[in-house]
Formats: C-alpha cells, sequence, structure tokens
C-alpha cells in the first residue's frame, strides 16, 4: 500500500498542499473528501461518534485512528488514558505532532498482552475487516483485548438501500457477492492511485448475529439519519 490516505493526513498536519481524496467504490462512483474532514472537533462530529466519545471509559483502544481526533478530544477533553494506533506511518505521525501521547503504527489483529475497557472503531471501523467471513476472528481478537466489563463502541451502516429493486420491492443483488455489505475501495491523492483494498459496511443485525455466535451481547445505542447506527459490544 502507498499509504495515501495517511499521506494526506500528513500533508494537512504539516500544511503541506493537501488537496482532496478522491474515493471510489465497486458500488459507486468517484466522490471527493476534503481530509479537512478527519481534523474535525467535537462540535464537528456526528452525533453517532459524540455519543461514542461520551460512552467512552477506562483505559481506551482507538483502532484505526486515522488522525486522531477522537484520540485527541479522550485525552485531552476527557482526560482518559487513551492508546491511538493505525497501519499508516503517516498517519501516526500526524498524531504524534497533534499531541496525542501514545499513538503507534500496528494492526490490532497482532496486539498482545494488552486490555483495555473501551475499544473504539469508529468511522465504519469494523470495516476493516474487509469481508464477512473475517468478522469472527476479529470479534474473538477484540474480545481478548477487553477487561472484564469492558465495552466495543462500533459505527457502521447498512448500504442495502444502494441497491435496485426489482418489480416485487426486492433487492438486487449481485450473484457472485457474498455479503451486499462488501466493498471494494479505490483512493487517489495527488494524482496517485492506491492499490484496491476490501471494505465491508456491515448492517445492525448481522452484527448482533455474528456478536451473540461469538459469546458477547451487542446493544443499539443510536441510529443515525442515513442507515447508520453506533452498536455496543460487550461480554455476556
Amino acid at each position: 500500500m502507498k499509504d495515501l490516505f495517511g499521506k494526506a493526513i500528513l500533508d494537512f498536519q504539516t500544511q503541506n498542499a493537501p488537496e482532496d481524496l478522491i474515493t471510489e467504490t465497486s458500488i459507486s462512483e468517484e466522490d471527493e473528501m476534503s481530509v479537512a474532514y478527519l481534523f474535525r472537533s467535537f462540535s464537528e462530529m456526528p452525533s453517532l461518534e459524540q455519543k461514542a466519545l461520551q460512552l467512552a471509559k477506562g483505559k481506551v483502544l482507538d483502532v484505526g485512528c486515522g488522525a486522531g481526533s477522537h484520540s485527541l478530544y479522550l485525552q485531552n477533553e476527557r482526560q482518559l488514558e487513551v492508546t491511538a494506533i493505525d497501519i499508516s506511518e503517516n498517519a501516526i505521525q500526524a498524531c504524534t505532532l497533534r499531541g496525542i501521547k501514545n499513538a503507534s503504527v500496528h494492526d490490532v489483529m497482532t496486539l498482545e498482552n494488552e486490555k483495555y475497557d473501551t475499544i473504539l472503531l469508529l468511522m465504519n471501523g469494523a470495516g476493516m475487516c474487509g469481508r464477512l467471513k473475517n468478522v469472527a476472528a476479529f470479534l474473538v481478537k477484540l474480545r481478548s483485548l477487553l477487561n472484564e466489563g469492558g465495552q466495543i463502541l462500533l459505527d457502521s451502516s447498512d448500504i442495502i438501500y444502494m441497491f435496485d429493486e426489482d418489480e416485487d420491492g426486492g433487492k438486487i443483488i449481485p450473484l457472485d457477492q457474498e455479503y451486499y455489505g462488501e466493498v471494494v475501495f479505490n483512493i487517489r491523492y495527488k494524482g496517485e492511485q492506491e492499490d484496491s483494498f476490501d471494505w465491508m459496511y456491515i448492517d445492525y443485525n448481522t452484527l448482533q448475529n455474528a456478536a451473540h455466535a461469538h459469546g458477547m451481547q451487542c446493544e443499539l445505542l443510536l441510529e443515525g439519519a442515513h442507515f447508520d447506527y453506533l452498536a455496543r459490544l460487550s461480554y455476556c
């Protein structure tokens, strides 16, 4: 990976002539995303993210932290102990420059010998699973990182609305697609093309079923205005 997403974040932080990111998925057309959005303050965040940050407690792990806006709020405003991780070296460099005390390059699936009271997976963080078949191993790993009484707070979207309907009102899902929430992402930045990567939007019922199958409770905390939601996973 060329880490173009992280490069855009670092360019913005260092005022190195940042440009908009160009994103496209296997089910949607090109769209421009201002990297400034990743540096938003608490008051500028969607209600789902605000709710998650208000519910965070204890020792926090911010998975896929990006520019670190969530971690920065929890560290500075909530005075919580936060560990911010991302697979992007550029993003973590930006987080450090922003003043996040504990930011490091890590894949959550490789973390060992650590325990947290809250694990954050915001901005559709669960999508890093890539494919529905990977959710089981993902949840097992996250559960192993939780202290007793701990919680996983995540938001995602049900993207069924993006598919056309047949004459009977049913959704037309491609036959070669295992799960309709699976997409392939493409990103361009400053004329460079990132390697395509898998991403996933998981609807609440599917998340709930997966959680229950692995001995976890799943609670719907808040629904957004456009098929999005905030959920909490915890030990049964």
